[in-house]
């Protein structure tokens, strides 16, 4: 019988934050409207208090909690520091837009839900677990994709719901299948029951499980809503949804293949290497021609999920597929999230063509988009270009050289399409949605350019804290 262990200082990171959604609730109800900052405040302490607890328990030897099904190693610790400071940066820019509204204190514990239930799925080990932390990451962000009321913002929150919830079912039905292969849940089990069952069962199982997974991470073929969603919603929803749940969805795709489906029949490192390349050259090809920069940076989001999830394929296979993925994550999302906070900065600037003379009138925030777009690219020393180096190396590693190439020649045609952004901002020319700016929404680009070259820059030392056994 499995001992179990329910010290809650063991999830604190995920207590603080689900702590401060229900009291700021329950604050944001006797607050005035012109106090409702306070609820946001507290989320932000919240974070901060998290990324502390996060960081200590990194430092210790990786254990579970509450038995087997929920674990605490460097895939989750790296997890819950990335989500929560994604999240920090996500409520900087929601401050302005949102002061005064008679919702705020909705969006700031919506936003926390939503990162709670990715930590979740970074970090669990049980079936069940994961299919609760997939709808707490969910069903929040359907109302924030629609919390503006307006016509873009209900289609995208009808578009993204009932996709979420076709997909969410595919899922549901996989777990069912994968309990009745398995008799269980929890991941070691499962590991054990998977050498000698049924081929057909763990595929079909395991593919009601993607669909779920891809949905969140956004990726080929469970990815329809992201364009839609992401160009319906308000900046700062739409930087959180290409964000933050993919995160978690991506370290639960990497749990998966590295503990349940390990030594199971199922080719699982050829199917998702298959969806890694699908991924990445279906975003590329549909973002070439977008004008519209949230729809732009939509289909980007969906062909970094392809890189993301090529060390998913070779986990297992390479030995640097784990540093890979975590390094990768945390570049993708600093690097995500400065470029959204430049859209967020300049909230009438829709097309590319807004941000013509960008550099002549806001230089600082020029140079910001600029080093973001190229750093989504793979330029050094943003972070994402020794990313895309640990990718690529892990993908040879394992046996997936043709992947690695076919990677390469994406991130050049990436160029492509963020140089039609670049050069407007770059050229001369005065655009009329330049002169109303967000002087938060640009700190937090700042901040976040900043974080995505000094990542670059000390990514050595952490690469180095990123190695370590799963639990």
């Amino acid at each position: 019988m499995t001992e179990m262990n329910e010290n809650p200082l063991d999830i604190l990171p995920e207590v603080l934050l689900a702590a401060s959604a229900v009291f700021g609730l329950l604050l944001g109800s006797w607050l005035p409207r012109a106090r409702q900052w306070i609820v946001g405040l507290l989320a932000a302490l919240a974070c901060v208090g998290g990324i502390v607890a996060a960081s200590v328990a990194a430092a210790e030897p990786a254990l579970t909690a509450f038995g087997d099904a929920f674990a605490i190693d460097p895939v989750t610790s790296t997890s819950r520091i990335v989500v929560l400071s994604g999240t920090l940066l996500v409520l900087g820019v929601s401050f302005s837009p949102l002061q005064r509204d008679s919702r705020e204190t909705e969006f700031y514990v919506l936003v926390q839900l939503t990162a709670l239930g990715a930590l979740m799925m970074a970090g669990t080990q049980d079936l069940l677990l994961l299919a609760a932390a997939y709808l707490l990451a969910s069903i929040p962000a359907y109302t924030l994709a629609g919390f503006r009321k307006d016509g873009p913002g209900t289609e995208a929150a009808l578009k993204y719901y009932v996709i979420g919830a076709l997909l969410g079912v595919l899922m549901l039905t996989g777990i069912t299948v994968l309990y009745a292969t398995g008799r269980g849940t929890g991941y070691p089990m499962l590991a054990e029951a998977f050498r000698d069952a049924p081929k057909a069962l763990i595929a079909t199982g395991t593919i009601g499980l993607l669909a779920g997974l891809l949905f969140k991470a956004g990726g080929v073929p469970a990815h329809f809503w992201v364009p839609d969603a992401v160009q319906g919603s308000s900046p700062p929803v739409a930087a959180l949804l290409t964000t933050i749940p993919k995160i978690g969805a991506l370290a639960a795709l990497f749990r998966l293949g590295a503990v349940p489906l390990a030594d199971s029949p199922l080719p699982w490192a050829a199917l998702i290497a298959v969806l890694a390349a699908v991924s990445m050259t279906l975003g590329n090809l549909a973002a070439f021609f977008q004008s519209d920069v949230k729809r732009l940076l939509a289909y980007s989001t969906i062909s970094q999920v392809g890189y993301l999830l090529m060390p998913v394929a070779v986990v297992g296979r390479s030995d640097e597929a784990q540093q890979a993925l975590l390094y990768y994550l945390a570049a993708y999302a600093v690097t995500n999230l400065g470029a959204f906070a430049v859209v967020c900065a300049l909230p009438r600037a829709v097309n590319l063509d807004d941000y013509r003379g960008l550099a002549r009138q806001r230089p600082l925030l020029a140079l910001s988009l600029v080093i973001c777009l190229l750093g989504l690219v793979g330029t050094p020393p943003t972070a994402v270009f020794l990313g895309k180096l640990e990718v690529f190396t892990a993908a040879v590693d394992g046996g997936y050289a043709w992947l690695a190439v076919l990677a390469a020649v994406n991130t050049v045609a990436s160029l492509f399409y963020y140089l039609r952004w670049i050069v407007p901002a770059v050229s001369r020319g005065e655009g009329a949605a330049l002169h109303h700016g967000d002087r938060t929404a640009r700190t937090v680009a700042y901040t976040a350019t900043a974080a995505s070259l000094g990542l670059g820059l000390a990514g050595g030392p952490v690469l180095a804290v990123l190695t370590g056994a799963l639990n």
